[in-house]
């Protein structure tokens, strides 16, 4: 790194009081005070990664990407384009876990079947504080709000709340709040256009199943 942090990658901003192990790291992209990044993370085009967060290898992280100060990501989540991640999110990756250091749990810990993937899709958005359990996955443009404990997928589009995490309403592309009538809403803010059929929602041009009916 430069003496003003700017790190060897063209277009990579590395604050210099944090440590970044990993190469894979795409331009436009910036890293604040005292983030770790290991080695074997994948980070993507113009990312914002925040102070004090930490990422484990195996980590993959899209463009456009927003992660907020104080974050720990496990190995085995992935995090697609376009999305924000909230201050002081809990991200998980063991269902049953247990210290790999008991002697009672060490055969549990011998291989990698006790690791459960996360997937959070493109465009979401986690609020501060929100608990993300191993093996969910949150759907494109959906909003889990702040302090929610999400225990199962979340639908596209879905704004869920509360401990467990429940669907309270639908939310735009842009983040503006739905309001449906008779299957349909326009958002008021951008003007998208979108059909809700049970608890599937989708913009007005995308197909509604595998043969476009």
């Amino acid at each position: 790194m430069s003496e003003r942090g700017v790190s060897m990658r063209e277009g990579v901003y590395v604050h210099p009081t944090s440590i970044v192990e990993t190469d894979a790291i795409g331009p436009d992209t910036r890293i604040w005070a005292f983030a770790h990044v290991m080695r074997g993370v994948s980070i993507g085009t113009n990312c914002n990664i925040g102070d004090h967060c930490f990422i484990e290898p195996g980590v993959v992280i899209g463009d456009n990407v927003t992660i907020k100060n104080g974050n720990m990501i496990w190995e085995g989540v992935t995090i697609e384009d376009g999305v924000f991640v909230g201050p002081h999110v809990f991200f998980t990756n063991d269902l049953y876990p247990r210290s790999p250091r008991l002697p009672e749990a060490r055969k549990r810990y011998r291989d990698r079947t006790w690791l459960v993937s996360t997937l959070i899709k493109h465009g979401a958005s986690l609020g501060a504080g929100a608990v993300i359990l191993a093996g969910v996955t949150v759907g494109e443009y959906a909003m889990v709000g702040a302090g929610a404990v999400v225990t199962r997928d979340v639908p596209p589009y879905a704004l869920v709340r509360g401990n467990p995490a429940r669907v309270s309403g639908w939310v735009c592309q842009c983040g503006h709040k739905l309001s449906f009538k008779e299957g349909s809403a326009t958002c008021a803010d951008c003007g998208l256009k979108l059909f809700q059929s049970g608890a599937s929602v989708r913009p007005c041009d995308a197909p509604s199943g595998p043969s476009g009916e």
